[in-house]
């Protein structure tokens, strides 16, 4: 069985912080990331990690601000955000994948993929 059950997100004010989580329930995947879409956009990747932690990768518009964390314990991805942005606003999508080299963080290389959970961001 196949899973990824997101929580997390909400409603928050400019400058505030927020973390969405994913719970995993893959037989074998090592390569985890946090995606985003906004109304009227594509979705965009905005965090990826290998599962032990060597390899991560930010977009530039949230460097700095948000953080993937994985708890090996618990098969738990994070997305910690800080110092939001109401174009931080979007449905928040976990996604996990299989590779036999380096993870690439593109929406093609992910097979797996969590609902959408939503943060917004007022002004």
């Amino acid at each position: 069985q196949v899973d990824l059950l997101p929580s997390g997100g909400g409603a928050v004010q400019a400058g505030g912080s927020l973390s969405v989580s994913c719970a995993i329930s893959i037989p074998k995947y090592n390569c985890l990331g946090w995606f985003r879409q906004a109304p009227g956009k594509e979705r965009e990747v905005v965090a990826g990690r290998n599962r032990g932690g060597l390899q991560t990768w930010y977009s530039d518009a949230v460097k700095g601000r948000f953080s993937i964390r994985f708890d090996n314990t618990n098969e738990t991805m994070y997305l910690n955000m800080i110092n939001l942005k109401p174009e931080d606003t979007a449905m928040y999508f976990c996604a996990a994948s299989w590779t036999w080299t380096s993870c690439k963080f593109s929406e093609a290389d992910f097979r797996w993929w969590g609902q959408g959970t939503q943060v917004t961001v007022s002004s």
